[in-house]
C-alpha cells in the first residue's frame, strides 16, 4: 500500500516528445508563433478560472450554495477544463438536496474527466447512494478498489494521495499507515493543501484521536481561516474534553456561515444532549432550509421522539431518513449513538445491530455495539466485540484502551451475592470487599422496597484503585477528573479511595448514590433526565445518613438567591453547560432539593409514579405537569421555596461583599466589619486572622458573633472549624475534643478531625468514640492503617474481639511495623473468639518473627492447654 515516486528515465520519457510531426523551417515558426498564441490564450484562461473558482468557492464557505450553485453551472455549461468546477457543483447539489442533479451532473462529468479522476469517482459514490442506486455504487467501488490497487506504487498527485487514502479509510485499511502514506506525504509535498489536513483530522477524530484532530485542525485554519468546516471540526476535536473550546469554534463556524449543515446539526445535537428538544427541532429547520432530505437531521428527529416516547413517530421520520437511500447504515448508527449517550442502551444496541446487518465490516458500528452491550452488563458479549475491534481497527484509541484495560481487570477479585456482582482490586477486596457487598446488599433492599423495582438482571460493581482506569472503563479516555462514580444502569464504576489523592470522599455515601441510580434508572428503564436521577441520588443520601449528600453553603446561598437558580424545565442545562466545577456542584444540590420539595409538596408515592410515568415514556415536562400541575407554576414554587430557605440560612447576617477587583487585606475586612458588625465574610475573615495570629480574645468574641449568626455550618473555615484549631493552639483537649465533635456530626469525609479526635478519645480513654471515629475513618478510606489501628485499640479495650481480629487481620497485609505484636494479639482476639486452630497459627507466625516472644509463648501454653480434655 505504498505509493512510489516517478524514476528519473519514467519521467524523462513521459516528457519527451517525437519531433516528426512537426513542419519544417518556415512552417514551424510560424507554428511556434501560433502554439505561443495559444498556450497564452490558455493560460489567461486558467488564470480566470482560478480565480473564479476561488470567488464559487468563497460563496459556498459562506453559506451562498445557490450563488455558488449557478457560477458552478455555468462553468460546466461553458466547458472549463477543470474538475473542479463539476465537482464544486456536485457539492452545492448534494448540499442542498438536488441529488438527481447532482447524478446528471455526475454523469457528464465521469464520462469528460476519465484521467486521475479519482476524487470525482469518490464523490460519485455518495451521488450515486442518495439517488438510492447502491447497486451502481457498489460497482464503481469495484472498479475504485482496481484501480488504486493499480495506482499504488506509482506517482500521485497530491489530490489522488488525499482521496486514495480516504477511500481506504472506507475500506477499513490501517489508518495509521494510511495517515502516513498517504495524509503526511500529501502534506509534505505541499504543506499549504488544506484538505490534506482536513483528511487527517477526520482520521482521527473518527478513532478517537482527539489531540491530533485539535494539533492538525490548527494548522488548517492558519492556512484557510474563513472555512466554516474547519471550525467544525475544531468544535469536535474540543468537545470530549474542553466544552468552551468547542462552543466557541462552532460559534465561528456558523459566524462564518450561518447556513452550515455540519455546524447546525452538532448544535442540535448539543441540545439534544441538554433535553432541549423544540430548541433543537428549530435548529433542524434551519437545516431542512438547505436541504429538506438531510438524513442525519431527519435521523435526530427520530431520536427526539424516542425520548418523547413516541414510537410510531420514531419510525416514521426514521423511514423519511432512509427516503433518499433507504440502505443506508449510518441513519441507524447515529440514531443508536444518541440512544446510547441518552443511557437508552437496549435501544441503542438494537440500532447498532442494524447498522452492523447493512455494514457487517464496520468497525465503528461494531464497537459502539460492544460499548452498549459492556454498559449493559453484557460483558463476555461486550468484550467480544471489542477485542475484534482492537485486532482489525489498531488505530482506535478507545477500543486500545479498553482491551489494555480488560487485561488489568482479569487480575480482580470478584465477590459475589444477592445478585451483585462487585469486581476489585484483590488487596482492596482484601482489606473492605466485604464491607462494600454489605452496603451494596443493603442499598439494593432499602432502595428496591422504597421504589416497588427489582433489577431483572445482575448488578455489575467495578471499583478501580487508578483513577485513569477508572476513566478509560467508564469514557474510554483518561481524564473525568472529579467523577467519583457513574452508574450506566446495571453496571457501576467507582473510584477507589486510592485514587482520590490525599482528601477522598466517603466511599459508603458514593456506592449508595451509584446504586440509587440502578434502582430508578431501572425503574424508568433509563428514560429520566439527569437532574432527576442525580437528584434523587442525592435526595437518598441524605435520608440514609444526614451528614452524606450535600447541603446548604454559604456559596450555595449565594447561588441561589443570585442568578444561578436553573428553573426545574430546564434542569437538565445544568449539567450540560456548567460554567464552573462549583456550579457542577450546586447543579446537584439543587437537583436534590427539587426532589425534596416534590416529596414533601406531594409524597413518595407521587414520586414513584413519576417514575412509572417517564418508564412508559412520556417526557419529563409532561409527566411532571401531570403530578403538579402548570410546569410554569412548579418553576415558580420551587424558586420561592429554594429562596426561602436560603434567605432562612443566617437570615441575620449581612451576606454583602464587597465590591473590589483585588483581594482585601486585613484592615479593609475590619473597616468593612465596624460598619456592618454581622457581614459574614468580613467576620470569618477577621476571626481567623485572629486565631492564626493567636489573640485569643478577640477571635473568641468574633466566633461567637459568628457562631451566633450561623450556628450550624459547616463549610471549611467555619467558626466551629476555627475553635478546634484554636482549642488545639492553646492545649485544650476538652473544647478541642468538643468543638471536633460537633464537626464530625456534620461532615462524612473529614479525615484530619476524624484522626484527631480519636487520638484524643483514645488518651482519655473514652474507647466508644474511638470505635465510632475508626469507623469514620474507614468510611472515607479504609487503606489508611490508623483507621484499623484505632479499631483494634477500641476492640481490646471494649472486649470486642471481633473488631480486634477483624482490624488486625487487615494491618496484617498493609506491611505493619510490628508484625511479631500484631500476629500475637491477632491471637489473642481468635482465641476469645473461641477459633483456636486459627488463633494457634496467628501465634507461631507470631513467634517466627520473634522467637523470645514470652507473652506468645504463654498464649500457646494456654491455647495448647484448652485442647487437652
Amino acid at each position: 500500500m505504498t505509493p512510489g515516486s516517478p524514476s528519473a528515465p519514467r519521467r524523462n520519457r513521459r516528457q519527451t516528445v517525437d519531433p516528426a510531426p512537426f513542419p519544417r523551417s518556415g512552417e514551424r515558426s510560424y507554428m511556434r508563433i501560433l502554439m505561443c498564441l495559444v498556450s497564452c490564450l490558455l493560460l489567461s484562461s486558467g488564470v480566470a478560472s482560478a480565480a473564479d473558482l476561488d470567488d464559487a468557492e468563497a460563496l459556498y464557505a459562506a453559506g451562498d450554495y445557490e450563488g455558488c450553485q449557478t457560477m458552478a453551472a455555468k462553468a460546466v455549461d461553458k466547458g472549463i477544463w477543470n474538475v473542479r468546477w463539476p465537482m464544486l457543483l456536485i457539492r452545492c447539489q448534494l448540499t442542498t438536496g438536488q441529488y438527481a442533479d447532482a447524478l446528471t451532473t455526475y454523469e457528464a462529468a465521469a464520462k469528460r474527466f476519465t484521467f486521475n479522476a479519482l476524487p470525482l469517482q469518490l464523490q460519485g459514490i455518495e451521488v450515486l447512494r442518495m439517488n438510492n442506486e447502491t447497486e451502481r455504487a457498489e460497482q464503481e467501488l469495484v472498479r475504485i478498489r482496481e484501480q488504486v490497487r493499480r495506482s499504488l506504487g506509482r506517482f500521485m498527485s497530491k489530490q489522488s494521495m488525499v482521496a486514495t487514502g480516504r477511500y481506504l479509510v472506507t475500506q477499513g485499511e490501517d489508518a495509521r499507515k494510511i495517515l502516513e502514506i498517504f495524509f503526511d506525504a500529501a502534506i509534505e509535498a505541499d504543506p499549504k493543501f488544506v484538505d490534506a489536513y482536513v483528511a487527517s483530522a477526520e482520521l482521527a477524530l473518527q478513532k478517537n484521536d482527539f489531540q491530533l484532530a485539535a494539533q492538525t485542525i490548527d494548522t488548517a485554519i492558519q492556512l484557510q481561516p474563513d472555512d466554516p468546516y474547519l471550525y467544525y471540526l475544531k468544535a469536535q476535536a474540543w468537545a470530549p474534553t474542553d466544552s468552551q473550546q468547542a462552543e466557541t469554534a462552532l460559534k465561528a463556524a456558523l459566524q462564518r456561515n450561518p447556513r452550515h449543515v455540519p455546524s447546525l446539526l452538532l448544535q442540535a445535537e448539543r441540545m439534544i444532549d441538554g433535553e432541549r428538544y423544540e430548541q433543537a427541532r428549530q435548529i433542524l429547520r434551519d437545516v431542512f432550509r438547505v436541504n429538506p432530505y438531510q438524513p442525519k437531521a431527519w435521523a435526530f428527529l427520530a431520536v427526539i421522539a424516542n425520548l418523547e416516547g413516541k414510537p410510531e413517530v420514531e419510525k416514521l421520520l426514521r423511514a423519511t431518513a432512509l427516503c433518499t437511500w433507504e440502505s443506508n447504515p449510518d441513519v441507524d448508527h447515529w440514531i443508536g449513538t444518541k440512544l446510547s449517550q441518552k443511557y437508552r442502551f437496549v435501544e441503542g444496541a438494537e440500532y447498532q445491530r442494524r447498522a452492523l446487518a447493512l455494514r457487517p465490516a464496520s468497525s465503528q458500528y461494531r464497537f459502539q455495539l460492544a460499548q452498549d452491550l459492556l454498559h449493559l452488563g453484557d460483558d463476555e458479549a461486550g468484550w467480544e466485540l471489542a477485542h475484534q475491534t482492537q485486532q482489525d481497527d489498531p488505530y482506535n484509541i478507545v477500543a486500545y484502551n479498553l482491551m489494555t484495560l480488560h487485561d488489568s481487570l482479569d487480575s480482580f477479585q470478584i465477590l459475589q451475592a444477592d445478585g451483585i456482582l462487585l469486581r476489585m482490586d484483590p488487596f482492596e477486596a482484601e482489606v473492605y470487599g466485604q464491607q462494600a457487598m454489605e452496603l451494596l446488599q443493603t442499598a439494593k433492599r432499602t432502595l428496591c422496597e422504597k421504589y416497588d423495582i427489582q433489577p431483572e438482571k445482575q448488578i455489575i460493581v467495578e471499583i478501580f484503585p487508578r483513577q485513569r482506569d477508572f476513566a478509560i472503563r467508564t469514557f474510554g479516555l483518561p481524564g473525568g477528573e472529579g467523577y467519583l462514580g457513574v452508574c450506566f444502569g446495571r453496571l457501576i464504576t467507582a473510584n477507589s479511595p486510592a485514587s482520590q489523592g490525599p482528601a477522598p470522599a466517603n466511599w459508603r455515601s458514593v456506592l449508595w448514590h451509584e446504586f440509587c441510580h440502578v434502582v430508578t434508572l431501572e425503574k424508568t428503564r433509563n428514560r429520566m433526565p439527569r437532574w432527576l436521577s442525580e437528584g434523587i441520588s442525592v435526595y437518598e443520601e441524605r435520608q440514609r445518613d444526614p451528614r452524606w449528600g450535600q447541603h446548604m453553603t454559604p456559596a450555595f446561598r449565594e447561588m441561589i438567591l443570585g442568578e444561578d437558580l436553573t428553573p426545574v424545565s430546564r434542569l437538565s442545562e445544568a449539567f450540560l453547560k456548567p460554567k464552573s466545577a462549583m456550579h457542577v456542584q450546586f447543579a446537584y444540590y439543587e437537583s436534590s432539593l427539587v426532589v425534596e420539595y416534590f416529596v414533601d409538596r406531594y409524597g413518595i408515592d407521587a414520586l414513584n409514579h413519576l417514575l412509572t410515568d417517564l418508564g412508559v415514556g412520556m417526557p419529563i415536562n409532561e409527566a411532571l405537569q401531570r403530578h403538579a400541575g402548570s410546569l410554569a407554576a412548579l418553576d415558580s414554587e420551587f424558586a420561592d421555596y429554594a429562596v426561602e430557605l436560603a434567605k432562612q440560612y443566617g437570615p441575620d447576617a449581612d451576606w454583602q461583599r464587597p465590591e473590589s477587583e483585588r483581594p482585601l487585606s486585613l484592615a479593609q475586612w475590619q473597616e468593612l466589619l465596624a460598619d456592618s458588625p454581622n457581614n459574614y465574610w468580613a467576620l470569618k475573615t477577621a476571626a481567623e486572622a485572629a486565631v492564626q495570629a493567636e489573640r485569643w480574645k478577640p477571635a473568641a468574641e468574633l466566633l461567637d458573633r459568628l457562631d451566633a449568626l450561623l450556628p450550624l455550618d459547616a463549610s471549611a473555615g467555619c467558626a466551629t472549624e476555627l475553635r478546634a484549631r484554636m482549642a488545639a493552639q492553646r492545649d485544650d483537649l476538652d473544647a478541642e475534643r468538643q468543638h471536633l465533635s460537633e464537626l464530625t456530626e456534620r461532615r462524612d469525609d473529614d479525615l484530619p478531625s476524624y484522626r484527631r479526635l480519636a487520638e484524643i478519645a483514645a488518651q482519655q480513654d473514652e474507647w466508644e468514640v474511638v470505635r465510632d471515629m475508626a469507623q469514620q475513618i474507614l468510611a472515607v478510606n479504609p487503606l489508611l492503617p490508623v483507621g484499623h489501628q484505632r479499631l483494634a485499640e477500641a476492640g481490646e479495650a471494649q472486649d470486642r474481639p471481633e473488631d480486634t481480629a477483624q482490624a488486625l487481620a487487615v494491618l496484617s497485609l498493609m506491611e505493619p511495623v510490628d508484625p511479631a505484636d500484631l500476629h500475637y494479639r491477632w491471637a489473642a482476639a481468635l482465641q476469645k473468639l473461641n477459633q483456636p486452630e486459627a488463633a494457634k497459627r496467628q501465634v507461631l507466625l507470631a513467634l517466627e518473627h520473634a522467637p523470645r516472644y514470652r507473652q506468645a509463648y504463654q498464649l500457646l501454653i494456654s491455647l495448647h492447654n484448652e485442647e487437652q480434655p
